[in-house]
């Protein structure tokens, strides 16, 4: 008896055998800008609450513009939910002494995550430039936050490369240094074609890697928007994505349903090759992201459920 084959948007991926191991999930949001955004925002993390997520993180703007939203939104998290807060902290901007006093007041407040990040460079500026007195880098900030506590940290790795990376080695190299500095875990950018990811793993692991490597996922909201966001950090979009949300700017109830199952499709590629963490980059929107986690929940249910028959239908065959 031949296996079903389910065809799904992306023609590449094939989930003919679902996974039984339940995924995990953790979300990624950013700061609101105003009442409403930040009524908007409340909104969303109740909805993503109900799905249980190993932690919310919530992003620093370039430069740490958005410091002070990030870290009133970090510690309202803290103090009104049930949820893990990650605090995003940068390089950019700021000397030893204030990232070092922001991490204490984050650990007094209760807060154990962080994702440590170089970071962007204020938008006027030319390039990243170190702070003369600061962390130059993101394995440097990492093992500053050591020093300070015994948090759990997160790091950021480009399955396609960094765009100011010399090499795909290099990249790996300054990887491998960030994790050896004291990091848990890595959070990739977001990417759309799956063995893009897997083969990145694979080099990691060769390369003696052995901490978990989180795929990152963006459904898409606004396709344009995403265009420009992979543009600018040099993520592909396979040639058959963009004719899928060709004309639907406007007609957010055909393009949405369209998105979520181009991001589950993702998912579920990685899923039965062995991936049980996704990362999903929000953008303070919960539906995308909740429809997409709800398929990959009963994808596991189902899956469960039909590894229970076989199961009692080779006992009772005995």
């Amino acid at each position: 008896m031949t296996e079903a084959f389910a065809p799904t948007l992306n023609p590449k991926v094939n989930f003919m055998p679902r996974t039984t191991v339940q995924p995990r999930f953790s979300f990624e949001f950013f700061p609101p800008a105003s009442p409403l955004a930040e009524e908007r925002l409340w909104r969303a993390l109740r909805e993503l609450e109900g799905l249980n997520p190993t932690f919310v993180s919530i992003t620093y703007g370039a430069g740490g513009t958005t410091q002070e939203r990030t870290i009133r939104t970090v510690e309202r998290i803290q103090n009104e939910t049930d949820l893990a807060p990650a605090a995003h902290l940068t390089c950019v901007g700021a000397d030893r002494a204030e990232i070092d006093a922001l991490a204490e007041r984050y650990w007094a407040a209760g807060i154990r995550r962080i994702v440590a990040l170089r970071g962007d460079p204020p938008k006027d500026s030319t390039g990243f430039r170190p702070h003369p007195n600061g962390y130059a880098f993101a394995a440097d900030l990492v093992a500053g936050l050591r020093r300070v506590a015994d948090f759990d940290i997160s790091v950021a790795a480009y399955p396609e490369v960094h765009p100011e990376a010399q090499s795909a080695d290099s990249d790996l190299d300054n990887l491998k240094r960030k994790l050896d500095a004291g990091a848990s875990r890595a959070i990739t950018q977001f990417f759309f074609n799956p063995e893009d990811f897997l083969r990145f793993v694979d080099r990691a692991r060769a390369a003696g890697i052995t901490a978990p490597i989180i795929p990152g996922v963006l459904p898409i909201a606004n396709f344009k928007r995403t265009q420009e966001i992979a543009a600018s950090c040099k993520s592909a979009l396979p040639a058959w994505l963009p004719p899928l949300f060709d004309g639907l700017e406007k007609q957010g109830e055909v393009r949405d349903p369209v998105a979520v199952t181009v991001a589950a499709d993702l998912c579920r590629f990685l899923a039965v090759r062995g991936v049980e963490e996704f990362h999903f980059y929000t953008l303070n929107r919960a539906d995308l992201t909740a429809a997409v986690c709800r398929l990959l929940l009963c994808d596991a249910f189902a899956a469960r459920g039909a590894e229970s028959r076989r199961t009692f239908a080779m006992a009772a065959a005995q």
